[in-house]
C-alpha cells in the first residue's frame, strides 16, 4: 500500500462519485477505479458499495477513512517539518555566549530570530571563551559568541562586533567625576579582571594595554562574571575595564568612564566548527549579519 492509494481512497470517499474524484485527482475514472479495487484486494475488505446510481462507504470503509486521513495528515506534516529543517526554519540550535554578548548584540539577535523562526528551539548557555571552545570541540554547542583569538584551526571565526573599553570605578572614587581617563592615571589602582584561564584573549589584551601605558597592573582579584566584577568594584575593592556596552547594566555604586586611548577595542566573534552542517546555524548567522549591517 502506498500513500497515493490512500489519497485515491479519500477522494472517492469524500466525493462518493468516481467521476468527480477522478477529476479532483486529475486522472481518468477507469485507472482510479482499478486503484481502489487493488486497495480493497490488498486489504481483503470491501470499502465501497457500488451501484449504477450511487457509491457508499461500507462500515469498514468509514473506519478506514478516518485512519487514512490521519496518515495523510501525518505524512504532510513530516514533509513540512523536514523542509523547514533543511531550510533552517525548524529544529534545535545550541548557543554558548559570553557576558559581553549578553549586554550588547545578543538580545536583539534573539528577538529578531524568534520572531522570524518561532519553530526553532534555542538552547542558550552563558559560558567563558575557554568553555565555549571546549563545548564546540566536544559537539555540545553549535555556535559560540566569544572574545577572540581562538586557538583551534578547526573552528571558523567571524568578528561580528567591536567596542571600545571603558573604566569601571566605585562611585566614591576620586576620579569618578572625570568624563575621560587615561590608563596612566590608573597606574596605582588595584584592578579586578576576568581570569586569564577563562578569557585568555581579553585578559592578554588588557595586560598589553597596561604595558603600552608603561606599567604592570596590580591585579588583586580575578573573577569569571561581569556581575561579580561590578559587585567588587561597587564595594570599593578596586577598578576594572570592560567593553562599552556594559553601560547597559545599571549597577548602584559604580560609574563608567570613557577610556582615552587610541586603540582599545574588544572584539566579539561568532565561532563554529568548520564541519558543522546545520542549516539552522546558517540561518542564525544570517540574522546576526543583518543586524550588524543594519
Amino acid at each position: 500500500m502506498e500513500l497515493r492509494h490512500l489519497r485515491y481512497f479519500v477522494a472517492v470517499a469524500e466525493e462518493l462519485h468516481f467521476g468527480r474524484a477522478a477529476a479532483r485527482l486529475h486522472m481518468t475514472q477507469q485507472p482510479l477505479s482499478q486503484q481502489i479495487h487493488q486497495l480493497e484486494t490488498e486489504l481483503g475488505v470491501l470499502l465501497f458499495h457500488r451501484t449504477k446510481r450511487q457509491v457508499q462507504l461500507t462500515e469498514p470503509g468509514k473506519v478506514f477513512l478516518e485512519e487514512a486521513r490521519q496518515i495523510l495528515l501525518k505524512a504532510d506534516q513530516a514533509v513540512k517539518i523536514v523542509r523547514q529543517v533543511a531550510q533552517g526554519e525548524s529544529g534545535l540550535l545550541k548557543v554558548g555566549f559570553s557576558g559581553f554578548a549578553t549586554y550588547s548584540i545578543l538580545p536583539k539577535v534573539l528577538r529578531v530570530f524568534r520572531n522570524h523562526f518561532p519553530r526553532v528551539e534555542l538552547e542558550l548557555e552563558e559560558m567563558t571563551t575557554t568553555a565555549q571552545v571546549k563545548a564546540l570541540q566536544e559537539h555540545q554547542i553549535h555556535l559560540g559568541l566569544m572574545i577572540p583569538p581562538v586557538p583551534d584551526a578547526t573552528l571558523s571565526l567571524e568578528v561580528i562586533l567591536r567596542e571600545p573599553l571603558v573604566v569601571i570605578l566605585p562611585e566614591t572614587h576620586s576620579l569618578a567625576s572625570q568624563p575621560e581617563l587615561t590608563l596612566l592615571e590608573l597606574a596605582h589602582e588595584s584592578f579586578i579582571l576576568v581570569s586569564r584561564q577563562l578569557e585568555p584573549g581579553y585578559y592578554d589584551q588588557c595586560i598589553s594595554l597596561f604595558q603600552q601605558a608603561g606599567f604592570s597592573p596590580k591585579v588583586i582579584q580575578k573573577a569569571s562574571q561581569k556581575q561579580t566584577i561590578l559587585g567588587l568594584v561597587s564595594a570599593g575593592m578596586g577598578v576594572s575595564l570592560a567593553p562599552a556596552s556594559i553601560r547597559n547594566i545599571h549597577r548602584a555604586g559604580v560609574v563608567y568612564n570613557t577610556l582615552n586611548i587610541p586603540i582599545s577595542e574588544v572584539a566579539l566573534a561568532a565561532v563554529w566548527r568548520q564541519d558543522e552542517a546545520s542549516p539552522i546555524l546558517q540561518t542564525f548567522l544570517k540574522v546576526i549579519r543583518e543586524i550588524v549591517e543594519d
